[in-house]
């Protein structure tokens, strides 16, 4: 008899189910740990359940969700994390993905005269026939409209840097993308004078096959993440949920942190694959930068804050991971007492991270800790 192997357990268990091997698709900056997601979920929430994350990242929260067995919607500024949390919930059928690759392969000759012509990090991170592949890529996919695109895209991102052989780029971080010149005189200084020669065919079509060979998910019934501003979004998410009379269940998100790091900027090589800047660049829109402002870190914990409590049921469930440091934790705990005054409030840590998302963020300078603050209804 074969013995049965719950969800949990398939997102957990290695890379051994379709579950696990798209929940751990895309390479993200300060991403939950999926057990950590999986296991608030479960304790906090009941199948059938409508859970909310209005800052998705790259999805962790709400692929859990799904998977789970519960209702959710995501909110994601950053197009990156995005395409990554979209994409997790309903990859396209391999076949068609297969064919959309060897489509840009085709096309990827009339890009040389362009990528010749780039600039020295580019023709020093990418060989040539890469950047032939990036630039069709990046000209040719409708990745916010189209599925089939969409999916590829994401792939293409997980791979866009990272180890030297393991992914298209010379050597670089795999989850931040370093500065143009820093790039390299790190290659020059380790000898990596020249990138990998890569065969674009061969290097997608054996990671798709790993990718597809349990199966693929499909969680669109379940789940949903938009790629927006969740001051934005929240309120006409609110306007839906009016319409239907439905409720949020369980809030579960992890705000940015105060002043830590420029989500944007950390991400500009895959941005610049989403037809972003092709360099390093501040975004001049709102919340797209690193939150150095505190009444704004504020203003924005007030309002999507604010938003989310008018949704949330009488019996629902509130949990925010949040930084240790004392600006914003003491921020977060007034805003939350302010919008959800029948909460009771306690401060776990039973879920924490081997590593902190301030550790990972190179914040050493500060205590290296994380705080989850619960608030469940008063009784």
């Amino acid at each position: 008899m074969r013995k049965h192997v719950s969800k949990t357990d398939k997102v957990l268990c290695g890379f051994s189910y379709a579950e696990s091997r798209w929940a751990r698709l895309g390479p993200y900056y300060a991403m939950f740990p999926m057990e950590f997601a999986c296991n608030v979920i479960s304790e906090y929430s009941k199948q059938g359940d409508f859970v909310l994350d209005p800052f998705a990242g790259r999805g962790s929260s709400t692929y859990a969700a799904a998977v789970l067995a519960r209702k959710t919607h995501g909110v994601e500024i950053n197009p990156v994390g995005w395409l990554y949390s979209a994409v997790k919930l309903c990859p396209a059928p391999k076949k068609d993905v297969m064919h959309r690759l060897n489509e840009l392969i085709e096309l990827s000759s009339q890009y040389s005269e362009e990528a010749s012509s780039m600039e020295k990090f580019y023709t020093s991170c990418f060989s040539s026939s890469v950047l032939c592949f990036l630039l069709a890529a990046r000209r040719e996919l409708d990745w916010k409209a189209k599925n089939i695109d969409s999916t590829l895209m994401a792939i293409i991102l997980h791979y866009l840097h990272g180890k030297r052989g393991s992914s298209l780029s010379n050597q670089m971080p795999m989850a931040k993308s370093t500065s143009m010149q820093y790039s390299i005189e790190w290659w020059n200084s380790k000898g990596y004078h020249i990138p990998p020669d890569i065969d674009v065919r061969v290097f997608f079509t054996s990671r798709i096959n790993w990718r597809y060979s349990k199966g693929r998910v499909d969680y669109s019934n379940r789940g949903r993440v938009v790629l927006s501003d969740s001051t934005i979004e929240l309120k006409l998410l609110n306007n839906k949920l009016t319409e239907s009379n439905t409720k949020i269940d369980l809030l579960f998100t992890s705000p940015p942190y105060y002043g830590v790091t420029n989500y944007h900027v950390d991400q500009w090589l895959r941005l610049w694959m989403l037809g972003g800047p092709d360099k390093p660049t501040v975004l001049p829109e709102k919340h797209k930068g690193r939150f150095n402002s505190k009444p704004d870190y504020e203003i924005l914990l007030d309002v999507v804050f604010g938003e989310s409590a008018k949704m949330l049921s009488s019996k629902g469930v509130v949990y925010v991971r949040t930084d240790y440091r004392e600006f914003t934790l003491e921020t977060t705990k007034r805003v939350l007492r302010k919008h959800f005054p029948d909460h009771r409030m306690s401060e776990s840590i039973d879920f924490c991270t081997s590593k902190s998302q301030t550790e990972l963020l190179n914040n050493t300078t500060e205590k290296v800790c994380e705080v989850d603050l619960v608030l469940q209804p008063k009784k």
